[in-house]
């Protein structure tokens, strides 16, 4: 017996099929126009680089646990990327002197991370990716908050199926040594305990807490923190609220758009700022979207010109999960539209004639390799979602005549091959626009 290749795709990546192809380019599609619609430019780069991008600013989850690397012949250590960041500040560091601030970026790589695969997580996905770089105002973190509900909203997403949190690395940093008097060294432990509070029981969350030093007083006053939301800003010092980006949007008209949350850290050392996830409302898929930041010095990795940046990710997984939730997805539409079918080898030069008379407006249109019996091609038509067949027939050409039939309603007229494309394209309307 033969042993074959498993047809398996690799663990945690996916195969996508031409139907699975039409809902994913409808989908990106409208949050393309979107995000296009508020002046970002679509940039690319390369899917390798050096490790040492990550190691400096990534999380260390992804750094120690998730890399994909390798050594190259040259012995540089490499990565296959598992975010975008690091590879666009390299981009606007490299390219300074050419480009004119703000700038306004977007972009849909590919990123690799390993992780166990399961619900929301994958080891390849898709991410869209968008940046501002040049500009510290706080009408940054407005126009994003703005973008974002424009972006859900192009998917039919209303403002109930999804609320966008918001938090500040600033106020959070005084709320620790202000509120809660944790020195410095625990910031980031404290984080990530902060982080985790809404996935884990309260009894492992304080076991955590002692592990890393805070006492059951801090560990109350925490949790006192994390119920008192908003309110726990007015506890702040009058310094800490005037650092805070998030104060200002606080007094802005986008306001009303964000819950100011502060359980939102965020795991990556590159922000600075303010932070932002957005989270399904549904409790069948209550868990975090997509989420970014303000990172000031991101670009300081590679230049010593100072450019501050505000950007976000938005994962494939994640926000089909969503639109899947919500009844959102939108069907396949990657049928043919007509089948020009020649009856004999010799009509196979009006049938590309005529086809391609109906591909210069844009419809979708085949013809079959191989003459065979018309019924059987007419019966592949239907299966191919054709909605209808232009046949071209020995007695019909001897004329200059082709027939165009219909496959709904089956009504066919033959017609000279110059008014196909105006025949057919009748028919399509009444396909699309039903008389009442």
């Amino acid at each position: 017996m033969a042993e074959y290749l498993s047809t398996e795709p690799y663990r945690g990546t996916r195969d996508f099929l031409p139907e699975d192809m039409s809902i994913r380019q409808q989908v990106f599609g409208h949050l393309y126009e979107a995000i296009e619609t508020f002046g970002y430019q679509r940039y690319d780069g390369p899917i390798l680089e050096p490790v040492e991008i990550y190691e400096a600013k990534s999380s260390r989850e992804i750094v120690e646990q998730q890399l994909y690397t390798l050594t190259d012949r040259g012995g540089r250590r490499l990565a296959l990327r598992p975010e975008m960041t690091p590879s666009v500040a390299r981009m606007i560091a490299g390219n300074l002197g050419k480009l004119s601030f703000p700038v306004r970026w977007y972009s849909h790589p590919n990123c690799h991370r390993y992780e166990r695969p399961q619900r929301g997580r994958v080891r390849e996905h898709w991410q869209i990716n968008v940046d501002l770089f040049g500009s510290a105002s706080s009408n940054v973190e407005v126009e994003f908050i703005e973008l974002v509900h424009a972006m859900m909203a192009s998917l039919g997403a209303t403002r109930d199926m999804y609320v966008l949190r918001m938090s500040d690395r600033v106020l959070l940093n005084a709320i620790f040594s202000e509120v809660l008097e944790v020195p410095g060294e625990q910031t980031r432990p404290v984080a990530g305990l902060l982080d985790r509070w809404e996935k884990y029981p309260q009894d492992k969350l304080r076991e955590d807490a002692a592990e890393i030093g805070l006492s059951d007083a801090q560990f109350t006053r925490l949790g006192e923190v994390v119920e008192a939301g908003e309110a726990v800003l007015d506890e702040l010092s009058a310094e800490a609220r005037a650092g805070s980006k998030l104060i200002e949007v606080m007094s802005s008209h986008a306001r009303d758009l964000i819950k100011v949350d502060p359980l939102i850290v965020r795991g990556f050392d590159y922000y600075t700022s303010t932070v932002f996830e957005v989270f399904d409302t549904d409790p069948q898929n209550r868990r975090s979207l997509f989420g970014g930041g303000r990172y000031d010095n991101l670009v300081g990795l590679y230049t010593a010109q100072e450019v501050p940046g505000f950007g976000f990710g938005m994962g494939d997984v994640t926000i089909m999960d969503f639109l899947s939730t919500h009844g959102l997805l939108p069907a396949a539409n990657n049928k043919v539209d007509v089948v020009v079918i020649p009856t004999a080898e010799e009509l196979h030069a009006p049938a590309h004639t005529a086809a391609a008379s109906l591909r210069a407006t844009g419809l979708r249109t085949t013809t079959p390799l191989e003459v065979r019996k018309l019924g059987k091609e007419i019966s592949r038509a239907n299966k191919a979602g054709a909605r209808a067949v232009v046949i071209v027939g020995k007695q019909d050409w001897e004329t200059g005549h082709v027939t165009v039939r219909d496959l709904a309603s089956g009504e066919q007229h033959q017609v000279p091959l110059n008014r196909v494309t105006e025949v057919v394209q009748k028919a399509l309307e009444q396909h699309e626009n039903p008389p009442e």
